[in-house]
């Protein structure tokens, strides 16, 4: 029987824990993996991962996914890690363009792509040359989202009923 585990079997146990929910055990193995061989640059982007939602460390984690990012800057899983430790600490847009960035690498990542959908996209001003919180654009935005989607409709149907 093997009595010593290697870093990739240890990443591949974090993964597995990271799946099911059990961060703070998915992060122990992330650790582990990343003191075997801290050349790796995806087992530093998921001790970064595992730093972010476990021990709320931003700046450490933000440390080590970026300088995997950068040094595997190929890989999409990479800024995926980026974006999920992004969206960690409620920065949303900033979560949003690593998801871009990922999905540019990978456009057919089903992950990334559903966690940008879930993210939701805002339209475009109706007023461009406004800001976004412009009474005005609000105001239009509003009536925009009545007349083209229909949000109104429910509201309608139970006055006339």
């Amino acid at each position: 029987m093997r009595t010593s585990v290697t870093a990739e079997e240890h990443y591949r146990r974090g993964r597995d824990l990271l799946d099911r929910g059990s961060d703070s055990e998915a992060l122990a193995h992330f650790r582990t993996a990343s003191e075997l061989d801290p050349t790796n640059p995806r087992y530093r982007s998921y001790f970064g991962l595992g730093l972010a939602r476990v021990e709320r460390r931003f700046d450490r984690a933000l440390e080590l996914c970026r300088s995997a990012a950068k040094e595997e800057f190929f890989n999409p899983e990479l800024y995926h890690n980026l974006a999920r430790v992004h969206l960690a600490f409620g920065f949303k847009a900033e979560a949003i363009r690593y998801l871009r960035r990922g999905l540019m690498i990978d456009p057919a990542n089903r992950a990334m792509s559903q966690d940008l959908a879930a993210l939701g996209m805002r339209r475009r001003p109706v007023l461009s040359f406004l800001p976004r919180r412009h009474v005005m654009n609000r105001l239009l935005g509003r009536a925009r989202g009545l007349l083209v989607e229909g949000r109104g409709a429910p509201a309608r149907a139970q006055q006339s009923a």
